[in-house]
């Protein structure tokens, strides 16, 4: 396994929608090996195949229960609404507050190419949705409700704010 260079905003190959993953191989499983030890590296929580300049439908995350890899992610369906705090590997230093879906339903295919479903909540809806936007060229910067500062990251809720019971978490 190696490190890849992220590739950042001002970079064009994030901007251009990815092709399909044909080939189901040893150069597919590296790559996969790859972006999982970059994104682990680098703390983060997702990484899409164009943040490290491969052009191809796929994306590593790991929300805190384990390594999940999705090859040719579609969206089946979408439910309910979040909005929290999201940052990027490709955006390092910022931050946005981004409304995305509480729930999803998407089908993929593993590293092997065998076809998946998966049903998702909270932090891993969110994460999907973010890493399939990369897949279309799209960052949560395009979509964003605005822009979060570092000071507002470090604060504690006010005693008189209530504070969020409705799954929301800040990434």
């Amino acid at each position: 396994m190696a490190l890849r260079k992220v590739v950042y905003i001002e970079d064009q190959m994030l901007r251009k929608k990815s092709r399909p993953v044909t080939k189901f191989d040893e150069r597919l499983h590296t790559l996969l090996d790859d972006m999982a030890e970059t994104m682990h590296s680098l703390n983060g929580v997702g990484l899409a195949a164009p943040q490290v300049a491969v052009l191809r439908r796929a994306v590593v995350m790991d929300c805190g229960t384990g390594l999940i890899e999705m090859m040719n992610p579609e969206i089946l369906e979408t439910s309910g609404e979040q909005t929290g705090v999201e940052g990027c590997l490709s955006v390092p230093g910022r931050h946005g507050l981004v409304t995305r879906p509480m729930h999803v339903k998407v089908r993929y295919q593993d590293r092997n190419g065998v076809w998946q479903v998966l049903e998702a909540e909270e932090l891993l809806a969110r994460c999907i949705m973010h890493e399939t936007d990369h897949l279309d060229g799209q960052l949560y910067v395009d979509i964003m409700d605005r822009e979060v500062y570092d000071d507002e990251l470090e604060q504690e809720p006010d005693e008189d704010e209530p504070e969020e019971t409705d799954g929301n978490r800040k990434e």
